[in-house]
């Protein structure tokens, strides 16, 4: 794993991520230029991680890094090839960033209550359940709703 801040150059590649179709099914869609403004935006961190070769194969989005609160939101985790263990190192080395050098108090997100997958490793490292949003997100004209789980300062590992 070469995990590394993302630059604007990556742009391209994570918006290529997003459109696959497993992270169609499960990842908002956001343009080119609406990732440009998020990164340049100074609030959120954008990491990829790098295959050997130095092709993007996965990336996340943090997001409230700057936030009095302590709290950080994991808005994004996309892999290229899901079934190989990249999502659950990747998320690992994202606590660590978060709780360790960020200093935050809670790490949150949410997540698609059809997505079974994504749910077991969130709780497998942690991530407590605490509610449910109702139809919060519209996917292919449904409105679904999403899991929201989080994992605290106290309770890392």
């Amino acid at each position: 794993m070469h995990l590394r801040l993302a630059t604007p150059a990556d742009i391209p590649a994570i918006v290529a991520l997003e459109r696959t179709p497993l992270a169609r099914e499960f990842v908002g869609q956001w343009s080119e230029e609406r990732h440009r403004a998020t990164l340049a935006g100074g609030d959120a961190r954008y990491y990829v991680d790098e295959a050997e070769w130095g092709e993007v194969q996965a990336y996340a989005i943090l997001r409230g890094v700057n936030e009095d609160s302590r709290a950080i939101e994991l808005k994004r985790i996309v892999v290229a090839i899901g079934e190989r263990g990249l999502g659950r190192r990747l998320l690992k080395e994202l606590m660590r960033i978060v709780f360790r050098e960020l200093g935050a108090h809670r790490f949150f997100l949410d997540v698609y209550d059809d997505n079974a997958r994504a749910r077991h490793l969130y709780e497998s490292l942690g991530f407590q359940y605490e509610g449910i949003m109702r139809e919060a997100a519209c996917r292919e004209g449904q409105w679904c709703n999403l899991r929201l789980m989080s994992i605290l300062e106290s309770e890392y590992r």
